[in-house]
């Protein structure tokens, strides 16, 4: 008999700590359906939320958080003169609308964007002094290394961001660009203007014929693709880097791992100003002009050459740090 009231003492127990525990919990489930019922609303809306300070600390850096927030720090006012920040900021689009309206939209992540002029206490708090820059809030614990996107190295091409998704929220994005009617266009334009030349032309077609055609279409199809044409069409980097405290502007990448569009368009006028010089020193050799034309072809083509071909060493010193040789700038 002694046990029972031993028993009751216990059971009284166990319910005075069980229901305030329980109670919390149920407070904290309530909390999380509201966060995520709100993010759902407004991503039906628009892909990409776009937050205030207020907003970034409830719905991202508060708990209970059971999703991961994808957030673009940018800064888009036109004061700004960020040029980086407005072609991300189209790829970041692309990314969520491929997202939103796809069989991979979930709960379970959602597109954010803080910009400077609407959040610029979240820059503060983050430390952040760069735009535009891509973090990971993932769904338990605080961003690691990896949270954050290497915009230097990879670009900004939804493809590339869509990868960078996959790998830390596991969520796989198959990014679908709007149509583009530039490229049929283009070729459309192409062959017309082949077809009114064959149709001016007549039976005349010595002109498929011209090997000085030839050559300098392959010339340029050349120096476009040793430029790295092919890169920026892959990776999609930005055109130039601006300081956003300083204001200057670069227009050569620092690391050999990665490069400006600028950059490519550089090192092209390089390798066409050492090709003109080559072309001048071969006709020097080998045209029948009169001694003194030649000479100063020759000469021409010798100054053109070491110029451009120095310039071109100075880019590659200042990309392979360490790089002992130069020829005349440094």
């Amino acid at each position: 008999m002694a046990a029972q009231p031993v028993l009751a003492l216990l059971l009284l127990l166990l319910l005075a700590w069980g229901g305030p525990r329980a109670a919390g919990q149920k407070r904290k489930e309530m909390v999380l359906s509201e966060k995520v019922n709100q993010l759902m609303e407004w991503a039906s809306k628009r892909s990409v939320i776009r937050m205030n300070g207020d907003k970034f600390r409830r719905l991202v850096k508060a708990p209970p958080r059971n999703y991961s927030v994808i957030v673009m720090f940018t800064a888009l006012q036109p004061h700004r003169q960020c040029v980086v920040c407005k072609q991300a900021d189209e790829e970041y689009q692309i990314l969520a609308n491929s997202w939103r309206y796809s069989s991979a939209f979930t709960n379970k992540i959602f597109f954010a964007m803080v910009d400077f002029d609407e959040g610029s206490d979240v820059f503060q708090m983050l430390n952040m002094n760069s735009a535009p820059t891509f973090i990971n809030f993932p769904a338990k614990g605080k961003p690691k290394r990896g949270d954050t996107y290497e915009l230097q190295v990879r670009g900004f091409a939804a493809e590339q961001l869509a990868r960078w998704v996959a790998d830390r929220t596991d969520v796989n994005i198959r990014v679908i660009r709007p149509p583009n009617y530039a490229g049929p266009l283009m070729l459309g334009l192409l062959l017309a203007v082949i077809g009114g030349l064959v149709y001016l032309r007549g039976s005349n077609l010595d002109f498929l014929y011209n090997k000085t055609g030839w050559a300098f279409a392959a010339l340029c199809f050349v120096l476009a693709m040793t430029s790295g044409q092919m890169w920026n069409h892959i990776r999609g980097p930005p055109y130039a880097h601006k300081n956003p405290h300083t204001g200057q502007v670069s227009y050569i990448h620092g690391s050999s791992q990665a490069q400006f569009v600028a950059e490519t368009h550089i090192v092209l006028l390089f390798n066409g100003g050492v090709t003109l010089g080559m072309v001048l020193l071969h006709e020097a050799a080998t045209s029948d002009l009169d001694v003194g034309k030649r000479k100063i072809m020759c000469i021409a083509g010798i100054g053109l050459v070491v110029l451009f071909f120095s310039w071109l060493l100075s880019v590659f010193r200042s990309k392979y740090h360490g790089y002992p040789y130069r020829y005349i700038f440094a």
